[in-house]
């Protein structure tokens, strides 16, 4: 069986504040933990959920929203980036839908991001 969410992937290159309009689809109790800067679009991580908004086409202005509860993630694995050549540190988040792969610019902190997910995830 392949993976039924595709090879979807995005890469994280800065924390961010949290946009207004991410915070306004919370539900009750929902708060913003953090938040992570991609090309033109933002990851945020709530005390529930992860949610990638995720903009496209040329003007930006179709937006797909990806929410991704914690208990669906069975397993995820960090791994911090080599010396020279290898500028991005990778994560794999394993759920119930397939495999998501994060990259990590150097600018984000592996370690940070993986407490980040113990706590969200253990």
């Amino acid at each position: 069986m392949g993976n039924p969410i595709g090879d979807l992937s995005w890469t994280f290159y800065s924390e961010c504040e949290v946009p207004i309009d991410i915070t306004e689809s919370f539900i009750d109790g929902q708060r913003a933990v953090a938040a992570y800067k991609t090309v033109r679009d933002i990851a945020v991580f709530t005390n529930k959920r992860l949610i990638v908004r995720d903009a496209q086409g040329l003007t930006g202005k179709k937006i797909e929203v990806y929410s991704l509860p914690y208990d669906s993630i069975n397993m995820y694995s960090t791994e911090n980036a080599g010396r020279m050549f290898d500028l991005n540190s990778e994560v794999q988040l394993f759920t119930r839908a397939g495999t998501i792969k994060i990259n990590l610019n150097k600018k984000v902190d592996v370690r940070k991001f993986d407490r980040l997910l113990a706590e969200a995830i253990l």
